[in-house]
């Protein structure tokens, strides 16, 4: 006579050697249901084999699951007749999922057991929170004595002038309990968060050369509350990113930048607000890319609703961390009702700049797209002025002074680009001043300028002296090598940049010309610089 058939809380092992099967399909009936039955001595149809069982067998079973089951249970094994058969029936149940077999996590589907992707170990995660405590409302290991009191007065005088709260900072201890999070003399995550900072939790910061996670311009990071982390992040992304100026007849000039501010520090603010704080494996970054600026959090996108719900004004205010919303929300740093992603996009939309939001399989994206013709330069503000008295243009080049008719042309020329005419001594521009346009080609070092008052020609001494290059040294070994001469102290990232290669290919480059004798590093890699060996000498002599 059969038992019954498998199901989601039964299954059936025909013996011990299915022993690791059976605890992978204990996890899977945990994970969906809380708690199952398992038998050691019956086929899957449900027909009893019977076993030899001893005591060590059933010492051998309950041993492996501790063992191998995660978190720890303590399930029921014990010995049972089923048609006069010896079999092991094992009955389980937990509280604390999700549980892992062998350290996978997996789940009950029909009869089967499948694992989990980590998508669905994240859902599955956020799924079993819902209903429970969000982790800004638990209370921290800090106490009110651990709380900044400058912050805090800070941030309730912003409260107060936004309107949302309608009391002053009289002292600490009061302040926290008319907020909600002080409980004896414990606070909350929340207020931990936004007034003492959260161990583990940081910022990293980056600028890259390129559209690739490669070589590092500039790197930083920071530690500190969540109010301070949003500053100095915002601050960054201004301090890095790229200023035009537009003049638009008023006697001020307007700078604008690659991506709306206050877009960016709405994004900022959002990642911070709705971060997992539980994840403390990963950081909120800000990655500063030749072609984008990207906003990134550990925690995904609430499941059932996507971006374009809330680009729509359709989305719901869902709120990983409420009790932290609310402290964001009395001081105007956020709104409450889900409308973050809807002014990003409004606000990018005006200014003419492309944002995108991106759900990552841990986390979650904000994508602003650099405008192309604003990504050659790198924090350069030009003052360009229409009426010909003064056009101030910062070009490094160690090309000095240039000087118009019509007024004063400063020119620092920045030869990241490398074509550079080396006839001889001189290297001549000519520069076309057409009412006040400037036009910068990074590419090449002879500029166009069209002056109606005049034409100037200028010579500029460009420290190579008489070079005659060499007829030996290839494209590239030639751009850096002119490179080289125009700013000796040029770095390895400068080069890459200047001959679009990666430092390590530019390096052996470096390598090659010292080889041949053609260049020689004075002093230390930090604080020396380049010299080229003899040119005149070495350059023109004939090969043997």
């Amino acid at each position: 006579m059969k038992v019954g058939k498998e199901n989601e809380i039964l299954e059936f092992k025909k013996t011990t050697n299915e022993l690791n099967e059976g605890i992978i399909s204990m996890a899977a009936i945990l994970n969906k249901h809380g708690g199952g039955e398992l038998y050691f001595g019956i086929r899957n149809d449900g027909t009893p084999l019977g076993m030899d069982i001893s005591d060590k067998t059933l010492r051998d079973v309950s041993q492996a699951v501790g063992n191998h089951l995660e978190p720890r249970i303590y399930p029921e094994v014990k010995e049972v007749y089923i048609n006069e058969k010896s079999c092991i029936h094992v009955v389980f149940s937990g509280e604390n999922a999700p549980y892992l077999a062998f350290g996978r996590p997996y789940i009950r589907v029909a009869d089967e057991d499948r694992q989990m992707s980590a998508a669905e170990l994240e859902k599955f995660i956020l799924q079993r929170n819902a209903g429970r405590d969000s982790w800004d409302g638990e209370m921290s290991n800090k106490t009110s004595g651990d709380i900044e009191q400058e912050a805090l007065k800070e941030y309730l005088a912003k409260a107060k002038e936004a309107g949302r709260i309608d009391f002053e900072y009289t002292d600490h201890e009061t302040a926290l309990r008319k907020l909600d999070v002080l409980n004896g003399e414990t606070i909350t995550n929340a207020a931990c968060a936004l007034f003492v900072g959260i161990p583990l939790v940081d910022v990293q910061m980056a600028v890259f050369a390129t559209n690739k996670k490669l070589t590092f311009l500039d790197i930083g990071r920071a530690q500190g509350s969540v109010a301070s982390l949003i500053e100095t992040a915002v601050q960054y992304v201004k301090e890095k990113m790229n200023w035009r100026v537009v003049l638009d007849g008023s006697i001020q000039r307007k700078e604008i930048p690659d991506v709306p501010v206050d877009a960016v520090r709405e994004a900022i603010t959002n990642s911070f607000c709705h971060r997992d704080f539980r994840n403390v494996s990963q950081n909120n970054e800000v990655a500063i890319y030749s072609d984008r600026i990207e906003i990134y959090n550990p925690g995904r996108f609430p499941e059932g609703v996507t971006p374009e719900d809330y680009i729509s004004g359709r989305g719901p205010s869902i709120k990983r961390n409420p009790n932290l919303a609310r402290l964001m929300y009395y001081s105007k740093d956020i709104e409450s009702f889900g409308t973050g992603i809807q002014r990003i996009t409004e606000a990018c939309e005006e200014a003419g700049v492309k944002v995108e939001f991106r759900n990552g399989r841990l986390g979650f994206t904000v994508i602003f797209y650099r405008p192309v013709n604003h990504t050659n330069t790198t924090n350069e503000k030009e003052n360009v002025t229409d009426n010909m008295d003064d056009v101030t243009q910062n070009v490094t080049d160690d090309a000095g002074n240039v000087t118009d008719n019509a007024g004063d042309v400063t020119q620092n020329v920045t030869d990241d680009a490398g074509d550079v005419t080396d006839n001889a001594d001189d290297v001549t521009q000519n520069v076309t001043d057409d009412a006040g346009n400037v036009t910068d080609n990074a590419d090449d070092v002879t500029q166009n300028v069209t002056d109606v008052t005049d034409n100037v020609t200028q010579n500029v001494t460009n420290n190579a002296d008489d070079v005659t290059l060499p007829d030996d040294l290839s494209d590239i070994e030639l751009l850096i090598l002119k490179n080289i001469v125009i700013n000796p102290s040029i770095e390895r990232e400068e080069l890459a940049l200047a001959t679009a290669k990666t430092t390590r290919t530019v390096q052996r480059y470096l390598n090659g010309l010292k080889g041949k004798n053609v260049i020689r590093r004075v002093g230390s890699s930090k604080s020396g610089y380049w010299e080229v060996v003899q040119p005149n000498e070495k350059w023109n002599q004939e090969s043997p």
